[in-house]
């Protein structure tokens, strides 16, 4: 011990509680307690890191039509390790990945990386963020193409963006924007899917289940498979035993949802259109008992005058007890 440090020691000493211990001894004592404090830190970091889970949920956006400054546009991640896989489109997509990787440290949601989007269907609120996730990140250096999976009328609309952004494309290839290294990369590689598995690489396997979403042809919900969880995530669905029998005990289930209570406050043509094309609390309480999840996660809320706690009491209230949350932009599961 160096003269410097046996001063520090002594000044220690004269306010120490029991200075009986010497400053040799209080110095040993000190470098136990240093070591054992830096160890235990070190071992809650490491039981941190290992309860966190390689398949994630993050919402992205849990609106609907409705003008929510709190709740931007349908739009939900998956994310497995360091990439992500997102479901549909809404106002603001981009914005909130850039904001969830910032914000959770959630690198795979940085906007060069968003290389893979699946859509339910094709209604303006889950698709209109299309073109921002389409064109943003390639001008950000995003290296490839988008990849695109979607139901039938997916290719016309990813063409017919590409059309309309013709302008500010060439633009931007042919100006002096420096874009050797990812000329290509505003296009979409677009597949249009069938009900089934549609997507798999060595980290998940994405299933398109078939729902019913009034009039629209093929609107679907997706389960994704992952090492070491399974996520489900409805789209716009009325009640559909297709997504009862996908889910099947699935770690988290994504539903859509409108109060079965304020429905009664709704123009009587309003009720009509929303009983066809939706589930209400009351409808979702059964689906949830009958799916076994581990986790119930509401997404896509039609409040009309309640909350989110009034959504879960409603969902207790039709009988379902297990674990369940109503979702909030950029929430992580």
């Amino acid at each position: 011990m160096n003269d410097t440090f046996l001063a520090g020691m002594r000044s220690l000493a004269l306010l120490c509680p029991f200075p009986i211990l010497g400053i040799r001894r209080l110095a040993l004592l000190c470098a136990f307690l240093v070591g054992a404090l830096a160890s235990g830190l070190a071992s809650l970091e490491a039981g941190a890191q290992e309860t966190t889970p390689r398949t994630r949920l993050v919402l992205l956006g849990t609106g609907t039509p409705n003008a929510d400054p709190e709740r931007s546009g349908p739009a939900t991640a998956i994310i497995v390790d360091d990439r992500a896989y997102l479901v549909d489109a809404g106002a603001g997509v981009v914005r909130r990945a850039a904001k969830a990787a910032r914000d959770h440290g959630i690198p795979a949601l940085r906007v060069q990386r968003l290389h893979h989007v699946f859509l339910t269907h094709l209604h303006s609120d889950h698709t209109v963020g299309l073109p921002d996730l389409l064109l943003s990140p390639w001008v950000l250096d995003r290296p490839v193409p988008l990849n695109v999976y979607g139901p039938p009328g997916t290719k016309k609309m990813m063409d017919g963006i590409i059309e309309a952004w013709s302008a500010d494309i060439n633009v931007r290839i042919d100006g002096p924007e420096p874009r050797d290294a990812n000329r290509d990369a505003y296009r979409a590689l677009t597949t249009e899917i069938e009900p089934g598995l549609v997507y798999e690489d060595d980290l998940v396997k994405v299933y398109a289940i078939l729902v019913d979403h009034g009039g629209w042809q093929q609107p679907v919900g997706y389960r994704f498979v992952g090492p070491d969880r399974t996520i489900v995530i409805s789209g716009d669905a009325r009640p559909s035993e297709s997504i009862v029998d996908a889910c099947s005990g699935c770690d988290i289930l994504v539903h859509e949802v409108y109060s079965a209570e304020r429905f009664t406050t709704r123009a009587p043509a309003w009720q009509q259109y929303h009983s066809r094309f939706h589930t209400s609390t009351v409808e979702l309480a059964d689906i949830a008992n009958r799916s076994g999840a581990g986790l119930v996660v509401l997404y896509h809320q039609l409040f009309w005058g309640t909350d989110d706690e009034g959504l879960v009491r409603e969902i207790r209230a039709a009988g379902y007890s297990g674990p369940l949350v109503s979702g909030k932009d950029l929430d992580v599961y």
